[in-house]
This record gives structure tokens, C-alpha cells and sequence, in this order.
């Protein structure tokens, strides 16, 4: 079975940083394109950062260069260290697997609708001024 399990969220201050780890199971990172996704209250669920086989990586605008995705493929973990962190960083960070694709269509099919083949239960992560 296919899972992904995310940890790490909590409360942090304006300017703060958080680590959430994303613990995959039932596949390989050799296969399968991890991304985190967030959605915060309201709005709809979007693209946070992914990576893919060879660590491809994608940010999206709103986080580049606060933000860092890695994996460590001994342990079956992706993580998204997340630095300078800011109020509307505020939201329910999701973890996502999908097989065969690389981060960047892993990306743009959020908005197409497509269902990734395993979603996480989420982890809440909220930033206050």
C-alpha cells in the first residue's frame, strides 16, 4: 500500500522556521514525484514545492528561496525546511505522491484537477505577526 504521513507542523512567529517531513511508504522515490501542498482557510488547495527522481525540484513564486525541499531516499523521507516564514504561510500542508511524473508537471496538475495517486492527512502549520 502506497501512504505518505506528514509531521511537523505547529505555531511559529513571523520570521520563523519550521521542518516538516513527509515519511513515505509502499514506494520508491526512483518512481514516484513527492510534493507538499498547502491550503489555507478559504482558499483552495495549492502547489508549495515538489520533487522528482534525480532531485528536480519546483518552488512556487511564493516561496522561493524561503523554502527548501530535500529527500533522503535511506530513510524514506521527504522534507520542506521552511524559513522566514509569514503570516500567509498559514494553512494545512499537505504531502502528495504520484507516480511517473516530475515536479514540475506534479505542479501544474493540482490545477487541472488531476488526483495525485496518495494524499497525507495534512499538518497544520500557522504563522502569527
Amino acid at each position: 500500500e502506497v501512504t505518505v504521513v506528514e509531521s511537523g507542523g505547529g505555531m511559529v512567529q513571523l520570521g520563523g522556521s519550521l521542518r516538516l517531513a513527509c515519511k513515505a511508504s509502499g514506494f520508491s522515490f526512483d518512481e514516484y514525484a513527492v510534493g507538499w501542498f498547502r491550503q489555507a482557510p478559504g482558499k483552495g488547495r495549492e502547489v508549495v514545492s515538489c520533487i522528482s527522481v534525480g532531485n528536480v525540484v519546483y518552488y512556487s513564486d511564493a516561496v522561493k528561496g524561503r523554502f527548501t525541499i530535500s529527500s533522503d531516499d535511506a530513510k524514506n523521507m521527504v522534507y520542506l525546511q521552511m524559513d522566514s516564514l509569514k503570516p500567509e504561510d498559514t494553512g494545512v500542508y499537505y504531502c502528495a505522491a504520484d507516480r511517473g511524473v516530475t515536479a514540475q508537471a506534479m505542479a501544474v496538475m493540482i490545477n487541472a484537477g488531476y488526483q495525485y495517486d496518495v494524499w497525507g492527512q495534512g499538518t497544520q502549520v500557522i504563522v502569527s505577526s
